[in-house]
């Protein structure tokens, strides 16, 4: 049976980490928390300033780019305390305040800017110039911290269950009856297609997303529900939709890469909790679906008798650890004349499904939502089934 786990379950401890044995999720949260305080102390200006600078680096992050430049602020607060009082404030030498990350050096030995900006930051941090070091330490909050709350849409608040045997919860929990409202939230609705009124003038429909949609973060990129069923025009517009989820969580995940601290940020929380679940989901939906694709062709081919020189097939399954849509390759017939049986995908499949059950290059989940679409496959030729 599915266990229900909710966002608030993903919350990291926090407080005085000596009371909670100096765990490394408590020291986290306390890094977050001590350069969260620091860049509020600074003033308006100074936290612009960074915010400016931010923009500019998750842009550079995000298109990729191979090289970009940031600067520091004149002056910097090197430290506040526990009751908000700003401590004393250090002045960064104008040698120090420009900076370039990556170029051609770089692009031959093909590291990231990420890598190359996260190197650089880590060097800036070690400096004997405290301005240095802690403008440095306050760029990389601004800048991770932008990438997180500003690139990316908030979604609904979602509650997924965790099915058995698996670790991540991917199963929406059944919606709650919400209270009809002539008013659509931004997130429950699309702009479908311009509409004119009575005056002539054009405004935008606002069509509702189907209820199985609105049970997930963020329902513009559900393109299944949980029959399976194709809720989007075409396949590749679901595949156009699990790019997209997949585009989001590596903007989050390039936020922890700059400053793991961030596993501490409510909304990095919070949207990887809706997203995560909802990615695994669809992305196991889509599998199931283009598996449901391959063995209407094989009946269609079979009876055409166009199988008679042999069978292989691509079997695409959704990795819970990459995050993306594989294939498990295999041969049903070998390459010769030999007459299509039914049966014969039966005995592939079977096979298949013992290699699958040892497999441990893939995660527990994943040999089980592999294992099942064998035996989809496996039970759709059965002599019986058909």
């Amino acid at each position: 049976m599915p266990h229900e786990t909710k966002t608030k379950q993903n919350t990291l401890p926090a407080g005085d980490p000596t009371q909670r044995g100096q765990s490394p999720a408590s020291l986290l949260v306390q890094e977050y928390q001590r350069w969260q305080a620091l860049f509020q102390a600074q003033p308006a200006l100074t936290q612009r300033f960074y915010e400016v600078q931010a923009q500019a680096l998750a842009d550079a992050l995000i298109q990729p780019m191979s090289s970009a430049r940031f600067a520091f602020p004149e002056r910097v607060v090197l430290s506040v305390s526990s009751e908000g009082k700003v401590g004393s404030i250090a002045t960064i030498p104008q040698t120090e305040r420009e900076q370039l990350v990556g170029g051609l050096r770089e692009r031959l030995s093909r590291a990231t800017l990420g890598v190359v900006l996260r190197q650089r930051l880590d060097e800036l941090e070690a400096s004997r110039n405290k301005g240095v070091s802690t403008g440095a330490g306050l760029l990389r909050f601004a800048t991770a911290g932008h990438l997180v709350h500003e690139r990316l849409p908030s979604g609904r608040v979602v509650t997924y269950l965790t099915a058995e045997g698996e670790e991540i919860p991917s199963i929406p929990a059944e919606a709650k009856a919400e209270a009809a409202s002539a008013i659509i939230a931004t997130t429950d609705a699309i702009a479908e297609e311009d509409t004119e009124d009575m005056d002539g003038a054009r405004g935008e429909l606002l069509v509702p997303y189907v209820p199985a949609a609105r049970r997930f973060f963020l329902p513009q990129w559900v393109a299944f529900d949980e029959q399976d069923h194709l809720l989007v025009n075409s396949v590749n517009e679901a595949e156009a939709s699990i790019v997209s989820m997949q585009r989001y969580l590596k903007i989050l995940h390039a936020s922890v890469a700059l400053a793991p601290y961030m596993v501490a940020d409510e909304i990095y929380q919070r949207k990887r909790y809706g997203m995560l679940g909802q990615l695994i989901n669809q992305g196991r939906a889509l599998a199931r679906y283009e598996t449901g694709e391959i063995i209407a062709t094989i009946w269609r081919r079979a009876a055409a008798h166009d199988l008679n020189r042999g069978l292989s097939l691509s079997l695409p399954f959704f990795d819970d650890q990459d995050l993306e849509v594989k294939s498990h390759d295999f041969d049903v017939i070998p390459a010769g004349r030999v007459m299509f049986v039914p049966g014969f995908v039966v005995l592939a499949a079977r096979r298949e499904q013992a290699k699958v059950d040892q497999d441990t290059r893939l995660s527990r989940s994943t040999r089980m939502h592999l294992y099942n679409e064998l035996q989809m496959l496996a039970s759709t030729f059965e002599p019986s089934s058909k």
